[in-house]
């Protein structure tokens, strides 16, 4: 896939199988926000896990009246499709995706993508990481990702079904969730409500809403006491891939 840039992890021996994980940055659907790239793949490879950073299709300057949907979600279906194909050696059962903002709205579709597409999908992640994500196209919306994914006039069964929470259940892939109660962007109540919803389905996950820090941190550490959460999530994520 040529929207696919693949970050092997160093010092996996060949044909060992190793853990992967699909990354989705954020950027309100408008752009694939460049601190959310290399930098999160930086630190994911030195866990010892292979990262598939995908280009996913955005609107960029000039916002189509008619939405984005369902081209960023087939081209992630496509790409969690082609790294379980298996020419790249990792373990299945360990492949997982990160997303950030509203490529964390992405990343929680792709858990969710027979009831968002309204079609039976084969493939769905692991497990998932979630950081600072859009949840909710009807609570506190993230307005600009709302308008750029769905349109200028979407119905409100539109925005009911882009609603990630509305599909948690029994088969939802165990969740890291992270966000700041400070983020003025998107609501941390997105990432409470999705947590909510994961413990009424009996799904693992782990929630962290820190007091301080701006949306669209990444892996940055600017605010030392948030910047923890990589060291929170990568022993996450050597419990879930062990």
């Amino acid at each position: 896939m040529d929207k696919l840039v693949v970050h092997p992890a160093p010092g996996v021996a060949p044909g060992e199988a190793a853990p992967g994980v699909l990354l989705l940055q954020g950027g309100g659907y408008q752009r694939c926000a460049p601190t959310e790239g290399q930098p999160v793949a930086d630190w994911l490879t030195g866990l010892g896990i292979h990262v598939f950073q995908l280009a996913y299709p955005t609107t960029g300057e000039v916002e189509p009246p008619e939405g984005l949907h369902p081209a960023p979600l087939e081209a992630a279906v496509e790409a969690l499709t082609h790294i379980r194909a298996g020419e790249h050696g990792l373990a299945l059962g360990r492949i997982g995706v990160l997303g950030f903002s509203a490529g964390g709205h992405l990343a929680a579709s792709l858990c969710h993508a027979s009831q968002v597409l309204g079609e039976p999908v084969s493939v769905r992640p692991d497990f998932a990481v979630l950081g600072y994500p859009v949840l909710s196209m009807t609570h506190l919306a993230h307005g600009g990702s709302a308008r750029r994914l769905l349109g200028l006039t979407p119905t409100p069964e539109e925005l009911a079904r882009h609603t990630i929470v509305n599909h948690v259940d029994a088969q939802t892939p165990p969740t890291f969730l992270w966000h700041t109660a400070a983020d003025t962007g998107v609501s941390a109540t997105h990432s409470l409500d999705y947590a909510r919803a994961l413990q009424t389905a009996g799904v693992p996950y782990e929630l962290h809403v820190f007091s301080s820090g701006r949306h669209g941190l990444g892996v940055s550490d600017e605010v030392p006491a948030t910047a923890v959460w990589t060291e929170l999530c990568a022993t996450w994520l050597r419990a879930i891939v062990a």
